[in-house]
């Protein structure tokens, strides 16, 4: 199979006349998305709290140079997408050209985590529904370049959105430098291992996409004590704490959301409906690695926003910052003793383990183990 050289793809975009880039990191896109991360200048790089932001941001681009900007995301975010595509973007709006480069999970055939399922199997008729243009781009760099000129023909002509669908392994790998980060002595799983044992046994958790998730349910093995505790929200990126807030004003009995940086900021505005609508046993903790580390480490903003500030103009009655094992554990005492809604924010390194593994159960099994617990 020949797999397509990032440089080969952003260079043939950059002779187009294409050379800003607005997205959300995806594991199938990691290598371009860390060539355009190391490559362009910061001003025309812009990874987005959601999807939606990017086309806006896209749109933005275009009504300021008249020239198409490039969208990127996981099929898992086309439904951030869809209302400023549709309602912005499409030529029955403001007609504005842009190509939309989605990494296709859960394409059928190809084995991927439950969530992705579904939505691999209806991406092409959701995008057919959108009548754009689409490719699926080929495996063959010279057919995929060619695909490239074919679409980018097709959005200038049509002055709309066209649609570039990237199956699992079609770019060629492509490696960061290892950025400077601040030295934060605790990894993520450390981080949670310490939070989930000082719980009670009346806490209930619901924890965010990804990693976290993953590493709950290994350490909930590791301890032998069962996951009826634990809502392992798979998808669904930037709406855990939503979730939790829902659970936790009809049942009694404390509810922690275990969040992440980039799922946080995706929904900011969540935190505020969470902070004044949760019930005073809500507990939301966003560990942040200045990272989107599921899918390929590209950077977010989380280690420049103040959260602990953030929340507390946003709701909630205390909020916390812990940077360390014996910080966090003052964090974990005081939170214990505190009236909430409360929020605590743990800074980690980045990275995880490469043995983690995924849970055994599916999420159907999980939601059965999870209310039969309740």
């Amino acid at each position: 199979m020949i797999v397509v050289e990032a440089k080969a793809f952003v260079e043939r975009l950059a002779a187009r006349g294409l050379d800003f880039f607005a997205g959300v990191p995806d594991s199938l896109l990691k290598d371009l998305c860390a060539y355009v991360t190391e490559n362009c200048p910061a001003r025309d790089h812009v990874i987005a709290a959601n999807e939606g932001g990017a086309v806006g941001l896209a749109a933005g681009y275009h009504l300021a140079t008249g020239r198409a900007g490039v969208v990127y995301m996981q099929n898992s975010g086309t439904g951030n997408a869809i209302n400023p595509l549709l309602s912005l973007a499409d030529p029955e709006v403001y007609s504005i050209p842009m190509l939309v480069v989605i990494g296709w999970r859960g394409e059928p055939g190809v084995h991927d985590e439950p969530q992705h399922v579904k939505q691999g199997r209806v991406q092409r008729a959701l995008i057919a529904a959108l009548e754009y243009p689409c490719e699926v781009m080929a495996e063959d760099q010279a057919e995929a370049l060619a695909q490239v000129d074919r679409l980018l023909e097709a959005m200038r002509e049509k002055s709309s959105p066209a649609v570039l669908l990237v199956r699992k392994g079609a770019f060629a790998p492509y490696s960061m430098k290892a950025a400077a980060a601040p030295g934060y002595p605790m990894t993520r799983e450390e981080a949670i291992k310490e939070i989930i044992g000082a719980m009670g046994e009346a806490d209930r958790v619901v924890s965010t996409t990804g990693m976290a998730s993953r590493e709950i349910y290994e350490l909930r093995e590791a301890a032998g004590q069962g996951h009826g505790k634990d809502f392992l929200t798979v998808g669904s990126m930037g709406h855990a704490v939503m979730i939790a807030a829902g659970l936790a004003a009809f049942r009694d009995g404390p509810v922690w959301c275990i969040d992440g940086d980039g799922a946080a900021i995706m929904h900011l505005g969540s935190m505020g409906i969470a902070a004044r609508r949760a019930p005073s046993s809500f507990r939301h903790v966003v560990i942040n690695n200045g990272a989107h580390d599921s899918v390929g480490g590209q950077p977010t903003i989380g280690y420049s926003l103040p959260f602990p500030a953030i929340a507390k103009e946003l709701g909630y009655k205390a909020a916390l910052v812990a940077e360390d094992r014996a910080g966090l554990a003052a964090a974990l005492a005081e939170l214990a003793r505190t009236e909430g809604p409360a929020f605590l924010e743990v800074r980690v390194r980045g990275g995880a383990r490469k043995d983690l593994g995924r849970p055994k159960t599916s999420p159907v099994e999980n939601k059965a183990a999870f209310m039969g617990g309740l």
